[in-house]
């Protein structure tokens, strides 16, 4: 698979928590500038890394349950293996 192909799952996991009722306001727009940087035309490695510290923001976010924290872990994760 191409990494530019890997960010697709990616992508519909953030899409998948952006629309998650549970989830706060300010963390859906957060993920929105996500799901936007990583659709972006741009260098594969520098939507990676605007993503990656957009993510690092989002989880540090007190207001933010355990269970969507895992799943933005996981997707940092699966960020940084394409990198």
């Amino acid at each position: 698979m191409e990494k530019a192909e890997q960010i697709d799952p990616i992508i519909e996991v953030l899409e998948e928590l952006e629309e998650d009722m549970s989830v706060p306001r300010n963390i859906k727009d957060s993920l929105k500038k996500t799901i936007i940087s990583l659709k972006e035309e741009t260098d594969l490695s520098i939507k990676i890394n605007k993503a990656l510290h957009e993510l690092d923001e989002i989880s540090d976010d007190p207001n933010l349950q355990p269970y969507t924290r895992t799943q933005i872990w996981n997707v940092v994760s699966l960020l940084e293996k394409i990198e």
